[in-house]
């Protein structure tokens, strides 16, 4: 058992699915309370309230809220009964793993003559991006991250790829991997670590409609040295493992958990 963790609070945005539901597992799993907040209708929020149920069997407290993680009333409500739930004492770990933006062309083709409007644009980088500014600014300014908080975003190689339909998701990436890097700066003096996690390909909701997903999976597994795809498990172990200290001193990294994917030819 990760000691680091257990009877501690996580906040995971994303929590229903994907890399998100893989470390509220993980971290039951050490004994950890988990409060997630996630976007979902009919059966993605059925499924929700299975997790929340799932952990909760774990003997561990399980708080989620089906919300918009990119509204700030959203943030308003969490922050605060985030203070409550923790007794002011805060979260050990925080994950921002939301999926949700616009995947179109930026110039019309013979395949795709819809393409990105700025509204779009401006959506998907707000919310795969500079919501991670924007949770890390209330939860300091609640005091809620305390020496030795661990602060994850979810990037991917598509900040140095270009993907099909992927331009804006792709800008948000590399944009998220900035506020990163400068959350990483202004956070070392509390002794908060910041940092981005580049997983493999993973067959999660988010890739699925990416189109030609299917094809560029495929690719991936064959090149993988693994010779087969990332599990969200592989990375919520790794979440896991890197609360075991409560050192800043690994910080502002992007850090690659693609069991060797993007180094193999």
């Amino acid at each position: 058992m990760l000691t680091q963790l257990h009877q501690s609070w996580s906040l995971i945005l994303g929590v229903s699915s994907g890399f998100g539901r893989a470390t509220a597992r993980e971290v039951a799993r050490h004994g950890g309370h988990v409060i997630g907040v996630h976007f979902d209708a009919a059966q993605g929020a059925d499924e929700a309230r299975k997790l929340a149920d799932e952990l909760r069997d774990t003997g561990v407290q399980a708080h989620f809220f089906n919300q918009n993680a990119a509204s700030g009333a959203t943030r308003a409500e969490v922050v605060s009964r985030t203070a409550e739930l923790t007794g002011g004492a805060g979260v050990r770990l925080v994950l921002h793993s939301l999926a949700f933006g616009s995947l179109l062309p930026l110039i019309p083709s013979p395949q795709e003559s819809e393409t990105i409007t700025p509204r779009q644009m401006a959506m998907t980088v707000d919310v795969m991006a500079h919501s991670l500014v924007y949770w890390a600014q209330d939860l300091h300014a609640a005091r809620l991250l305390p020496r030795g908080a661990k602060i994850f975003s979810m990037t991917s190689a598509g900040s140095t790829q270009a993907l099909g339909s992927y331009g804006a998701v792709s800008a948000a990436k590399c944009a998220l991997e900035a506020h990163t890097r400068q959350l990483a700066v202004e956070l070392a003096p509390q002794g908060v670590a910041v940092n981005a996690l580049r997983a493999g390909t993973t067959l999660t909701p988010a890739l699925a409609r990416i189109p030609g997903s299917a094809v560029y999976a495929e690719a991936c597994r064959a090149r993988n040295p693994h010779r087969r795809l990332t599990e969200p498990e592989d990375v919520a172990e790794f979440i896991a493992l890197l609360t075991l200290t409560d050192s800043s001193w690994l910080t502002g990294n992007v850090i690659g958990v693609d069991g060797g994917e993007l180094i193999s030819a």
